[in-house]
Formats: C-alpha cells, structure tokens, sequence
C-alpha cells in the first residue's frame, strides 16, 4: 500500500479556484488581521498562486501548498517589518531548485536547533517536488522534511532573515543591508553515488552545527533583536 502523501488525501481537481481561494483569504485574514487588511492577504494569495501553479507536480494538492506559501510570505513580512514579534533568529537556506541541499540543510538546522531558530527555505528557480535523495538522506538519520516544499525565493524571506546561507544559487539572491551572508560550496545531490550524497549530507551537518552554536550563543536572554549578528533590529 503507497504512503499517504504528506500533504494529506488528493482532492478532485479544480477549474475554478476562486472559491478555493476565497476560503484561504478568509483563514489567512483571521490569522494575519492585526498586522495587514483583507484586501493585501487576498493580493499575496493570488500572487502565490500564480507563481506555483506554474510549476506544480500535483495541482489536486495546490491549494495546501497556495495558503502555507502565502502564511510563510506574510508572517515573514510581518516579522521583517516589527509588526510581529520576532523571539528567536532566522535562517534563510537558499539553493538553485529548493529540492536538494537547501532542504537538507533547513532538516538538519531544525533538528540540531529545535524552536530556538526558525528556518525558512526558497530557491532560486524552484523545482517541482523535493529530490528523492534529500529524503532518503535523511531518513537514514531517522529525520524528515516534514511539510516543506519548493518554493520561490521572495524579498519577504530574505528581509525577515538574520542569516542568508547560499547553496549553489550563484547572483539570484539579492543583497539587503543588514543580514549576514554564507555561501557554503557543495556538490549538487543531483547525479551523486550514495556515498559521495551522505559526504555532501555529513560536510552540511558540520556547518549547520556550528551555525546552531553560534545563534544559541548569542541569542539574548530576553529575546533576539538582531544586533548580536551585526544586523539592525
């Protein structure tokens, strides 16, 4: 019998998605009320539903991913601007399709960091699903990428993020003031042997741990404001 799909059972498909997306305007809203209008969360579902739709493998499951791809742009927004609080430091892993090493690295942080870091994810020219590889990665270390998926890079993640680390990206992450940049040079999973793929997974755990002792070390007791990584709060 086949997994069911972590984004739940497959639903008929749509012609029609405006009632579809009415509802996640209508949840979005209840949820991000305080801080934007009705009238802004329904123009950054619509947006986000432009830009999956594109390239969606199962469009049946497209409204789960429109509705988590517009509550990610519009809570980063919010924490980017001060609208909301924001307890803990944020890291923005970034990698060509947001399939491979960005996802296994964004895996590895939250499990070597827990809730004392949030990690976001996005890629430069996203792919369609998540590599088959990222997953068999990590599930030998009894880990998962949980209900992440590929998703365009967006000015509101990178705004909303302390750290910026770069996987293979090249120039298409644009530079913003006030955030500190890693490129980490690694092999493309795509293609790899098995061996040479749980090198790649090992030489990302190594940084990603020394990532996550130095954001611990110096989050503030009282909360993160920025400044203990040189960034404006």
């Amino acid at each position: 019998m086949e997994d069911e799909s972590p984004l739940g059972p497959a639903t008929p498909s749509l012609r029609d998605m405006g009632p579809v997306l009415e509802r996640i305007v209508r949840r979005l809203t209840a949820r991000h009320g305080r801080s934007f209008s009705a009238a802004t969360v329904a123009r950054y579902v619509d947006e986000c539903a432009s830009r999956l739709e594109v390239r969606a493998r199962v469009d049946t499951h497209l409204p789960v991913l429109i509705e988590r791809f517009a509550d990610q742009r519009l809570a980063a927004l919010a924490r980017g601007r001060g609208l909301s609080p924001k307890p803990v430091p944020e890291v923005l892993f970034v990698c060509t399709e947001n399939a491979g090493r960005s996802q296994l690295a964004a895996a590895l942080m939250r499990h070597r960091a827990g809730d004392a870091v949030r990690v976001l994810t996005a890629g430069s020219r996203p792919g369609a699903d998540i590599a088959p590889v990222v997953k068999r990665l990590l599930a030998e270390q009894g880990l998962d990428v949980g209900d992440e998926f590929p998703k365009p890079l967006t000015a509101e993640v990178i705004t909303a993020a302390d750290v910026v680390v770069t996987l293979g990206c090249g120039d298409a992450c644009p530079v913003r003031p006030g955030r500190r940049y890693l490129d980490w040079v690694l092999p493309d999973l795509t293609g790899l042997d098995t061996e040479s793929a749980r090198s790649v997974r090992d030489a990302l755990a190594v940084r990603v741990d020394g990532l996550a002792r130095e954001l611990l070390d110096h989050t503030a007791p009282g909360g993160f404001t920025g400044r203990e990584l040189g960034r404006s709060a």
